[in-house]
């Protein structure tokens, strides 16, 4: 018999009765299913352990898990019924934090986008239907013969990898029947409000070797209303999508000619990117960071040296052999800043040392998980990495910290979730090391007032950090900066610098980005201004439209104006009316229209239109540079 504790209460159970039948004895009551040692199990699942059950209902946020589940079964199902059972092999279909999906290969044809509702309206015949949500438990031989008579070879696969011991299961609704541990809502007409988004493809066990399935997903709540607004917010993204809007900017586009992951700045991008690299350089030296550059490659004993071989290969690519010698490109830039410490003899007097760099890496990743600026295969880490004295240390972190959240703020982030990763199981270094790195973290943090989460055993497993995530303008965090601890290299590569007593010591290293790349952040930005840059930031920061064709010489001389005064201006001079030249400029996100006509040209003015603010009125040339100067001065954003 198993022991479970039931709303504080004591219960003997035999071992293998199903959830629901107990919960009939007990006089428990609309429950879609239970946690019972932390796993959620749903009415036809045998009790097998002894624990704590506690009851989930609909509207408890573990209940939204047993209906995605569902849902994706019910999507799985009507897929079958439309292109045919024995032509749609099933992969996996788990749950997602807004809903559900199914990796899926229909032999013959290509799913699009288009087919959705289609497959939408399937789904809700099936749930019209109710057809109950039956749970059967199969021993190994007589799972591999039925999921041959149904020809799912995706699913034996799964089979072959069970381990002998575990239990399988099977789902069946109507007569569809599909490998799965569950849970799930007892009839397919109990589910709530969904919505079928978009197709993705997704190699199968994400191995690039293996077939490409499509994964289509799905959104779903119990509500009709809250399924509203989320598909409102999706709206709102797609309406961001910095892919789509980097193309219509002319920022960067990605060429697959080029290779999947590798962007291709386009000269406004370019002009961006300057910007942006000019003020980091500039407030790096402020703060006395020292400007380095290094090799895009490097030999193998540097990598081997360094761990990354070891550790971190698979996402390294393959090395060039060069004089019978093998070259990596870099994955990582601190084996060069290393190296660069290590070219003379360092004094205690030296340190705090800190080298920066805007350095360009590489790092394989599976074609299946870049997204436009997000994930890439090269891009640009704002690196830096300070090599300091013990006693020094909790200086330089909440310094480096400060630094951090000021530059975030400068761009207009001021909303930020902080999070402090400690000591894994498997660890380098001593422990005083560690909790000195680690109190260093968290007064740093307690200093400037942030509020923090601790990641417990979060840490890699050469040093503690600290991750900072910043809040868009529509509620979503993204990670960028990264102050993290190293005892790894500073031993791997043998560092020392000379202390006051004239022996050699141990330095502290530490890695930091702020940005986290300069590809990632822009994607970020554009996301979080909808595209409208900040004036400083814009890549251009207004357009000069003539009324007419008698007006663009007055619109050149004064473009040419403001251009000698390092501003970042065009002229539109097609033939088109002005209401077309206004709109062409909102659209491409400039973010001054100066009007110029008969009017202006006798006063020697400019009509002022802000894409945020609307209609500024009339200012001389002298007021404008003012405006726009006090703008760029101040990084309004």
């Amino acid at each position: 018999m198993l022991r479970v504790v039931l709303n504080g209460k004591e219960y003997e159970v035999e071992e293998g009765k199903k959830l629901g039948d107990f919960f009939k004895e007990v006089g428990i009551e609309g429950a879609l299913g239970a946690k019972l040692g932390g796993k959620i199990i749903d009415l036809q699942t045998p009790i097998r352990e002894s624990g704590e059950l506690v009851p989930i209902y609909k509207g408890d946020p573990e209940s939204l898990e047993i209906m995605r589940h569902s849902l994706s079964h019910i999507m799985a199902q009507a897929l079958k019924e439309i292109y045919g059972k024995e032509v749609v092999h099933l992969g996996v279909g788990p749950t997602t934090e807004e809903g559900f999906y199914y990796d899926v290969e229909v032999e013959g044809t290509r799913i699009r986008e288009e087919d959705l509702p289609k497959i939408e309206q399937k789904m809700k015949e099936i749930i019209e239907r109710n057809y109950p949500i039956l749970r059967r438990e199969l021993d190994r031989d007589s799972a591999i013969r039925l999921f041959e008579q149904l020809k799912e070879h995706y699913k034996l696969d799964i089979i072959k990898r069970i381990d002998p011991h575990d239990v399988i299961s099977v789902y069946e609704q109507g007569d569809f029947i599909d490998l799965c541990r569950g849970p799930h809502v007892p009839s397919t007409g109990m589910v709530g409000a969904f919505k079928l988004t978009h197709i993705a493809g997704a190699y199968w066990q994400g191995d690039p070797s293996k077939p490409m399935l499509q994964r289509i997903y799905g959104i779903a709540y119990w509500d009709t209303k809250e399924l509203e607004e989320r598909l409102k917010f999706y709206e709102e993204v797609k309406k961001r999508d910095h892919r789509k809007l980097g193309a219509e900017l002319e920022m960067f586009i990605i060429d697959e000619d080029i290779g999947g992951g590798l962007v291709l700045w386009l000269p406004k991008g370019g002009i961006y990117r300057k910007v942006l690299e000019d003020f980091w350089k500039e407030e790096h030296l402020k703060r006395g960071y020292q400007l380095v550059y290094t090799p895009h490659v490097g030999k193998a004993k540097l990598w081997q040296t360094s761990g990354h071989l070891e550790y971190y290969r698979q996402n390294m690519y393959p090395p060039m052999e060069m004089e019978q010698e093998e070259y990596f490109v870099k994955p990582m830039n601190c084996p060069f800043h290393v190296a660069i410490y290590k070219s003379k003899v360092r004094s205690y007097k030296e340190l705090p040392l800190k080298l920066a760099e805007l350095g360009t890496v590489y790092r394989y990743e599976l074609s299946g998980v870049l997204h436009g600026l997000m994930r890439v295969r090269g891009f640009t880490q704002d690196d830096a990495h300070i090599i300091c004295t013990p006693e020094q240390v909790e200086d330089v972190i909440l310094e480096t910290l400060d630094f951090a959240v000021q530059m975030l703020k400068t761009f207009g982030f001021e909303d930020f979730k902080v999070y402090i990763s400690t000591r894994p199981p498997l660890y380098i270094g001593s422990e005083e090391q560690w909790e000195k790195a680690e109190n260093a973290l968290k007064k740093a943090v307690e200093a400037l007032n942030l509020s923090y989460e601790i990641d417990e055993g979060g840490g890699a497993f050469y040093g503690p950090k600290i991750d900072v995530k910043i809040k868009d303008a529509i509620g979503r965090f993204w990670q960028c900066s990264t102050i993290q601890f190293d005892f790894n290299l500073p031993e791997r590569f043998d560092m020392e610098y000379v202390g006051p007593d004239n022996k050699r010591h141990r330095p502290y290293m530490i890695h930091r980005a702020i940005f986290g790349s300069i590809e990632r952040f822009t994607g970020v930005l554009l996301e979080h201004y909808a595209g409208l840059l900040p004036f400083w930031l814009a890549p251009v920061q207004a357009r000069v439209i003539p009324v007419s064709e008698k007006h663009i010489p007055y619109a050149t001389e004064l473009k040419n104006f403001l251009t000698e005064r390092h501003f970042r201006v065009e002229v539109d001079d097609r033939k088109e009316r002005l209401s077309a030249k206004i709109r062409t400029a909102e659209l491409q996100k400039v973010p001054y229209i100066l009007v110029v006509g008969d009017r202006e040209v006798e006063s020697k003015t400019v009509s002022v239109r802000s894409k945020k603010e609307g209609d500024l009125g009339t200012k001389t040339w002298e007021e404008l540079v003012e405006f726009f100067t006090e703008l760029v001065q101040k990084k309004v954003c």
